[in-house]
């Protein structure tokens, strides 16, 4: 009878602990969500959960998505040579370079845009596709697939591939180099490499 009633008791504390948690985080969700308790601004990082969560749920989600993406072949310097001309004109002004500061409205930014100086010793080749490709929600990192063709998308993949290994001075020389006009582009825009296949 007492072990009997001792199993009764601890269930229904079980049970009652379980009800007061639920109650606690639903009355905190409706904090956050309806009583303005979730700090929106871009003037304050998130909360170290929040950040943990959210970044680890990104990477399993790029890892996810990066097994259906199939690499072109071995990149060439006419790759690298083309992705730094995109990067020059889309990536620098958030992400920066070799000696190159991002703009000081990047630091604006919540969470504020990483250096890819190093990215690819982090991500393989795919996932720097995919994330180049479809971009990531709540960092201002647009869906490139949306605006640009695969093989411009695939010529930044090589062009970060290659930045590890480039000195800053050799990261100012390919700067001024897809800066500079060229016959086929008077204007100094984006005449590009095309040659990789369709990944998806």
């Amino acid at each position: 009878m007492l072990h009997s009633a001792l199993s009764r008791r601890f269930i229904t504390g079980w049970f009652a602990g379980i009800l007061s948690s639920a109650a606690i985080a639903i009355g905190v969700a409706v904090w956050m969500i309806f009583g303005g308790g979730f700090d929106a601004s871009a003037s304050k990082q998130h909360l170290r959960p929040v950040a943990w969560a959210s970044h680890t749920a990104m990477r399993n989600w790029v890892k996810k998505q990066a097994k259906d993406v199939r690499p072109p072949g071995p990149f060439t310097q006419a790759h690298v040579k083309a992705g730094a001309r995109e990067y020059e004109q889309r990536c620098i002004a958030c992400h920066g370079g070799p000696a190159v500061a991002r703009a000081k409205w990047a630091s604006g930014m919540i969470p504020t845009p990483p250096y890819l100086i190093d990215t690819s010793r982090h991500w393989s080749t795919a996932e720097l596709y995919v994330i180049v490709h479809d971009g990531i929600k709540m960092t201002a990192m647009p869906a490139w697939g949306e605006l640009e063709p695969d093989d411009n998308l695939w010529n930044v993949v090589a062009f970060l591939e290659a930045l590890p290994g480039m000195s800053s001075d050799e990261f100012t020389r390919i700067r001024a180099e897809v800066s500079a006009p060229s016959p086929v582009n008077p204007g100094g825009g984006s005449d590009l490499v095309s040659s990789a296949p369709p990944t998806r």
